[in-house]
């Protein structure tokens, strides 16, 4: 590999300071909220600087995306290189590491219907190979899961998939934590049960009530 260039090295970290600043405001303020100048003064840049690297405050939402979507993807990839597990625990490490993600302020927060937005990053070729690639290697866990019969096999698969990515911007997650009477590992084993087990009270395990005498 070609070693950089020191200009293409300063820009390249500029490049980096600018999606960072991105995925705070996101996590923090939201799309809606969020404006140009804003990425550029938290990246501390000019706007003009800016405006070099991406062109509209979608592309910026796109870029952050797709960077997020990169850190998912290398969490699964561990995953699946690691020991054998069953996958329901797969799915449920990963619906706590997108919650862990939203806890720590890193997982940016994108509105539920933007058509501007959407139409964006629908065209964003990266970040639509890297969602593809994320909801297939979901997929082959779900399906597995469901086989088994540790997920119900009546739902639709797309049905968990989309439950597991609404994990990721679960405004319950940051409701409980700014109430300052629980921890995070409180709220991600809470969520993590009410995801994959729902609010009902939780059915005896075979045996372990003692018979009538």
């Amino acid at each position: 590999m070609a070693r950089l260039s020191y200009r293409e090295q300063v820009l390249r970290l500029r490049e980096d300071a600018i999606v960072q600043a991105v995925n705070r405001l996101l996590a923090t303020k939201g799309y809606d909220l969020m404006t140009v100048d804003e990425v550029a003064a938290e990246a501390g840049i000019a706007k003009a600087s800016l405006y070099k690297h991406f062109t509209s405050k979608e592309e910026l939402a796109g870029a952050a995306m797709v960077r997020v979507l990169d850190r998912a993807l290398a969490f699964v990839d561990g995953l699946r290189a690691g020991p054998p597990a069953a996958a329901l625990d797969q799915l449920k490490a990963v619906a706590r590491w997108a919650m862990e993600t939203q806890l720590q302020g890193d997982m940016p927060s994108l509105p539920a219907q933007n058509s501007t937005l959407s139409a964006s990053l629908q065209a964003n070729e990266a970040y639509m190979d890297r969602l593809f690639d994320l909801s297939n290697k979901l997929g082959i866990w779900i399906t597995g899961a469901q086989t088994d019969g540790s997920l119900n096999p009546a739902l639709p698969a797309e049905l968990v998939l989309y439950t597991l990515f609404a994990r990721a911007c679960d405004p319950v997650l940051g409701l409980l934590k700014s109430s300052g009477q629980y921890t995070n590992e409180q709220i991600l084993d809470w969520l993590i049960t009410t995801c994959f087990d729902g609010l009902g009270a939780p059915v005896p395990r075979s045996g372990s009530r003692m018979k009538a005498g």
